[in-house]
């Protein structure tokens, strides 16, 4: 997959790809793999929790890919920030 430089060049389905590849990757890959990606991940979603949402949700349910999305399109919006390029 091919790396955006911003949120809003991803539509939300190609963003919840790359989260699902970040899930993929974990645990699978070396980390010289795992950590571009999380800190690609840091970078555009600007939130402010950054990869805990992936690694250390509130709870279980929170930490699937499809919440993670939803958490942080919730989170830019009510901030004022770029959300998703329409489909």
């Amino acid at each position: 997959m091919k790396e955006k430089s911003k949120i809003s060049d991803y539509t939300e389905s190609e963003f919840l790809d790359f989260l699902k590849l970040i899930f993929e990757t974990n645990g699978s890959s070396p980390d010289e793999i795992l950590d571009p990606l999380l800190d690609h991940f840091e970078n555009i979603t600007e939130h402010p929790l950054g990869t805990d949402l992936i690694f250390w949700p509130e709870t279980a349910e929170l930490g699937k890919p499809e919440q993670i999305v939803r958490i942080v399109k919730e989170w830019r919006l009510a901030n004022g920030k770029d959300g998703f390029r329409a489909s």
